[in-house]
C-alpha cells in the first residue's frame, strides 16, 4: 500500500540506519539499532527510498560510496551521508541537541542548558543538512524530516527554494508552553517548524502542547481542530499538526519470537532462572529512562513484600550510551552502586535479586529475554513513545506476560487500559504495583496480553506510515 503513495520518497534523520567497522582489512557493514530503524526500514525498503544523514565519526576512513552501494544491494534502499566536523558533533550534537532540547523536552529543566555557541552551530548544521538535500536530484518526492536534532532543516530548504512537499516527525515529547518558553530561541524555533506542511507527533497531549504554544506566540493564528489533526491557518498558508504514534513491524516480533533459535535461548534463560518469575528492564543509558527509581522500587516491593525473595529476579539491561559524557558516567557509576547495595542486601545462597547487564544484547538474546520474562517494568520518567513496550508485547506468542508501563510513555495513551500504569516518581506505588503484577492469575494475564497484542498488530507501523501520509496529502485517503 504505501509503494503506491511514493516511490521516491525521501528519509532525513540525524544518523544514517547503517554501522561501520573495519574487521581486518575489510570494512563491514550491518544495519543500526533503535527506534527509527526499526520502525521505518521496512517501508524504506518497499519505496526504495534514499535515506540522508550523518554516518559517524567511528570509521572516518571508510569508502562511504562503495559501502553505500554495497548497502543498497542488500537492504533495498539508498543512503546520502552528510559530513560533520568534530566541533559540529560536540556542539550541535552533544550541545545544543542533547543538552539543551533533549531535557527540556522532557519536563528536566534542571539538566538543561542554554547556550549562544551550541544553538549557533545547531543552526548551521541544519543548513548542511539542507544543502546535502538539494545536491540530490529533487524532483517532487516528499521530505520527510525526523526528531529534535533537525527541526530547523525545513526552514533552511524554503530558503534555498525548495518547493517539494515538506513533513516532520518528533520522535520525543513536545513540553508544555510554560517549559518551552524557556528557550530563549523559542520563536526562531517555532518559526522554523512551522515551515514543514506537516508536523507529526507522538501524542494528542504533544499535539496540544504545540498549538498551544503557537497560538501564545502567534496571536493572530487560528486553529481549526479535528479528531486526528489541527489545521493552523496563517493566513498565507496552512500548516497540519497531526499525532501519529510510531510503532513497530508486529510480525516481524511475533515472527521472530517463535524461531527455534530464540526458543532455544528462551529455554536457556528459564532453565537458568528456573523457579521464579522474571521481571525485564531494557533501557538505553539515559537519565529520562527513570531506571535509578525503578530499582529502588524494586527494593521497596522486597521489603513490603518478602514472597518476592527467591520467587522473583529483575533483569535489568542497560545499553551503553554517550559513554563518554561526564553525566552519563556518574549515572553509570549511581546505578552500579544501587545494583550492589540491594543485592548485597537481599541475595540469599542460589539467587540475586537483580542481575544487571550494561551491554546490548542481539536481536536472539533480545527476543529470548521478551519471550522468557514474565514481567516487563518499562517506567521512564518521560517518553516519546517507547517502543520497547511494543515489542514485549509482539513478542509475548505464549501470552502470559504482565506489561508495568509508566503513564508518562506515549505508548500509555495505547496500551494503558490493559497494562498496569505506575508513576515512576511514586516508589511506594511501583511497589505496591510488581507485586500485583507478581501476583496476577493466569486467565487475567491472557486477558490482559490478548488486548495488548491486537492493539500492537492493529496500529502496527505500516498504519503509522499510512496514517502520516493521509495527513501530507489528503487526497490519498481513498488509497486506504
Amino acid at each position: 500500500m504505501v509503494s503506491q503513495v511514493d516511490g521516491s520518497m525521501i528519509v532525513v534523520s540525524n544518523r544514517l540506519p547503517l554501522v561501520v567497522e573495519k574487521i581486518g582489512d575489510e570494512w563491514q557493514i550491518g544495519p543500526a539499532a533503535g527506534g527509527l530503524v526499526t520502525a521505518l526500514e521496512p517501508v524504506m525498503r518497499r519505496v526504495n527510498g534514499l535515506w540522508i544523514g550523518w554516518p559517524g565519526s567511528a570509521a572516518k576512513a571508510a569508502p562511504y560510496a562503495e559501502l553505500f552501494e554495497r548497502f543498497a544491494e542488500q537492504h533495498g534502499y539508498r543512503l546520502a551521508g552528510v559530513p560533520l566536523t568534530e566541533e559540529d558533533v560536540e556542539l550541535y550534537y552533544q550541545g545544543f541537541s542533547n543538552e539543551t532540547i533533549w531535557p527540556l523536552f522532557h519536563d528536566l529543566l534542571g539538566r538543561t542548558k542554554f547556550e549562544l555557541a551550541t544553538w549557533q552551530r545547531y543552526q548551521q548544521v541544519n543548513e548542511k543538512f539542507a544543502v546535502a538535500i538539494v545536491d540530490q536530484l529533487l524532483d517532487d518526492q516528499l521530505i520527510w524530516v525526523h526528531d529534535y536534532q533537525l527541526a530547523l532543516v525545513g526552514a533552511q530548504l524554503r530558503a534555498l527554494g525548495v518547493r517539494n512537499r515538506l513533513a516532520y516527525f518528533l520522535h520525543i515529547p513536545f513540553p508544555s508552553f510554560d517549559l518551552f518558553r524557556r528557550l530563549p530561541w523559542k520563536k526562531k524555533m517555532l518559526d522554523g517548524l512551522l515551515q514543514y506542511d506537516l508536523l507529526g507527533f507522538q501524542t494528542l497531549r504533544d499535539r496540544r502542547n504545540f498549538v498551544a504554544s503557537v497560538r501564545e506566540l502567534y496571536p493572530q493564528v487560528t486553529a481549526d481542530i479535528r479528531r486526528r489533526v489541527t489545521y493552523l491557518d496563517f493566513g498565507n498558508r496552512q500548516v497540519t499538526v497531526g499525532n501519529f504514534p510510531i510503532s513497530i513491524d508486529f510480525e516481524e516480533f511475533n515472527q521472530g519470537a517463535r524461531q527455534q533459535q530464540v526458543a532455544d535461548e528462551a529455554w536457556y534463560l528459564h532453565e537458568h532462572y528456573q523457579g521464579r518469575q522474571l521481571f525485564l528492564g531494557v533501557d538505553r543509558l539515559d537519565y529520562t529512562k527513570g531506571i535509578s527509581k525503578r530499582l529502588l522500587a524494586f527494593e521497596r516491593a522486597l521489603e513490603k513484600y518478602p514472597d518476592l525473595c527467591r520467587q522473583a529476579t529483575l533483569i535489568q539491561v542497560v545499553v551503553p550510551s554517550r559513554a563518554q559524557v561526564p553525566e552519563y558516567i556518574s549515572l553509570k557509576e549511581e546505578l552500579d552502586r544501587l545494583v550492589g547495595r540491594i543485592n548485597a542486601r537481599f541475595s540469599e545462597h542460589g539467587w540475586v535479586p537483580i542481575h544487571y547487564l550494561y551491554r546490548s544484547l542481539d536481536r536472539t538474546q533480545l527476543l529470548a529475554h521478551y519471550r522468557s520474562c514474565e514481567i516487563a517494568l518499562i517506567s521512564p520518567l518521560r517518553d516519546g513513545m517507547n517502543l520497547v513496550a511494543k515489542e514485549f508485547c509482539a513478542a509475548s506468542i505464549e501470552e502470559n506476560g504482565v506489561l508495568i508501563l509508566s503513564e508518562f510513555a506515549g505508548a500509555s495513551a495505547q496500551l494503558g487500559q490493559h497494562a498496569l500504569l505506575v508513576n515512576p516518581f511514586d516508589i511506594e506505588g511501583t511497589a505496591d504495583t510488581i507485586w500485583q503484577a507478581f501476583s496476577m492469575d493466569e486467565e487475567e494475564r491472557r486477558q490482559r496480553m490478548r488486548q495488548l497484542r491486537s492493539e500492537v498488530r492493529r496500529n502496527n507501523v505500516d498504519r503509522w506510515v499510512e496514517q502520516f501520509m493521509i495527513a501530507v496529502r489528503p487526497q490519498l485517503e481513498d488509497l486506504y
